[in-house]
């Protein structure tokens, strides 16, 4: 296969961010608020003074097979965290997580963003899905307090006027569609065919793709978008065959990703398929989909690589250790459950760094946070609030039913 070209300036970013991580981010030493000594002096907190970290998650519904792979990053990275505890001024607090099953639905994410702020919590994390992270946004911004983004789509924290509480982990659409294009040139497809997810997230994928491919060698022969989860898209399919493309786009979130490649080779496309971020999930490669996704290319934040490969900064061994300890409890990869650890990451960071568990404070200091999580690298600052570092991204393969870095 051949290798897509590495840009020098990238590299120099990703150098950036690594060093401002080892000392920022996962060092959790020598920060602001902190004095010498205050970490290895510092009490425990009483028990009602711990970091408690709301999370809305889709562990039932549409999202659900995004959203259970977020709750396990969350306990597993909660319970390391609370192994040393986390020093706020002078004293060690533990985190104590609240989670609640938003079904999928959008009404119900938003409520129990109130829910959570009135059981105390000083920051709230959830939203698989386009759809309920928006709402999550919008309920954040009128109660106060500070909302992480883990859904895709690239409305969440726009206008950030209106979203000044809200971040955002996940890449945006038009990098991840720009890394797509990239891949597809590199393959040699000069014909594709787009077929994208309704709602928010479709949106921004066809937006994004008939942007990325402007100026390329590839021509976008069709878009079709695919009808409402639990719909038949047998139709979708087939009109895609029928244009004849040389590959497609799959551009949405499992379980759909899996099922639209399904249907497609059952409509006798036999090209290639290419799937954003939103389809790297454990339901994608499962035994019913695995033939049909066999050979399909996936980009994604580089979380993916093999954990064993060596470990050179603080990143690589958080990243390796996380990705050992996910694989160990549930037999699977964590493919997309990173972002849920590195939110809780940047909400500890935030609290060394304000010296308190304050909501306006520890909002100020993630609009600060420049750092090298497990899944890929962030840059936040008073005029962005998300998405991922476009270098973060790999390109990946699905070799004998398991995702492959592209090289």
């Amino acid at each position: 296969m051949a290798t897509p070209a590495i840009d020098s300036s990238v590299l120099t970013r990703r150098g950036v961010l690594a060093a401002a991580a080892a000392s920022l981010l996962l060092a959790g030493c020598g920060q602001q608020g902190e004095r010498p000594g205050d970490e290895s002096s510092a009490s425990s907190a009483p028990g009602n003074q711990d970091l408690i970290v709301g999370a809305s998650l889709e562990l039932t519904g549409r999202g659900a097979a995004l959203g259970v792979a977020q709750q396990r990053a969350l306990e597993i990275t909660a319970n390391a965290l609370n192994g040393a505890g986390i020093p706020v001024g002078n004293l060690r607090r533990s985190v104590r997580l609240e989670v609640r099953d938003n079904r999928s639905s959008p009404g119900e994410a938003a409520r129990q963003v109130a829910e959570l702020t009135r059981v105390g919590a000083q920051v709230v994390i959830g939203g698989t899905l386009a759809e309920t992270s928006v709402a999550m946004a919008e309920a954040a911004q009128k109660v106060k307090t500070p909302f992480i983004s883990l859904g895709l789509g690239d409305d969440v924290v726009l206008p950030l006027a209106e979203r000044t509480f809200s971040f955002q982990l996940t890449p945006d659409a038009i990098d991840v569609a720009r890394r797509l294009a990239d891949l597809i040139e590199a393959e040699g497809v000069r014909r594709v065919a787009l077929l994208a997810a309704d709602g928010l997230h479709g949106d921004a994928g066809v937006r994004a793709v008939r942007a990325a491919l402007r100026g390329t060698d590839v021509d976008l022969v069709r878009t079709v978008r695919l009808p409402a989860t639990g719909k038949s898209f047998a139709g979708a399919a087939r009109r895609i065959a029928g244009a004849d493309p040389g590959g497609v786009i799959v551009w949405g979130t499992a379980p759909d990703s899996g099922v639209a490649a399904r249907e497609l080779r059952r409509a006798d496309y036999e090209g290639q398929l290419f799937f954003d971020a939103g389809a790297v999930a454990e339901d994608t490669l499962s035994t019913a989909n695995a033939a049909a996704v066999e050979g399909a290319y996936a980009v994604h934040p580089s979380c993916l690589a093999d954990s064993a490969l060596t470990v050179t900064s603080t990143a690589d061994l958080e990243r390796r250790d996380f990705v050992n300890r996910y694989t160990q409890r549930y037999g699977t990869s964590p493919s997309f459950a990173p972002y849920a650890s590195d939110a809780l990451q940047l909400v500890a960071a935030s609290a060394r760094l304000a010296a308190s568990l304050d909501r306006g404070r520890l909002r100020a200091f993630l609009q600060t946070q420049v750092a090298e999580g497990i899944a890929g690298g962030y840059a936040f600052t008073e005029a962005r609030h998300g998405g991922m570092e476009p270098d973060s991204l790999a390109a990946y393969v699905v070799a004998q039913g398991s995702w492959r870095l592209y090289v």
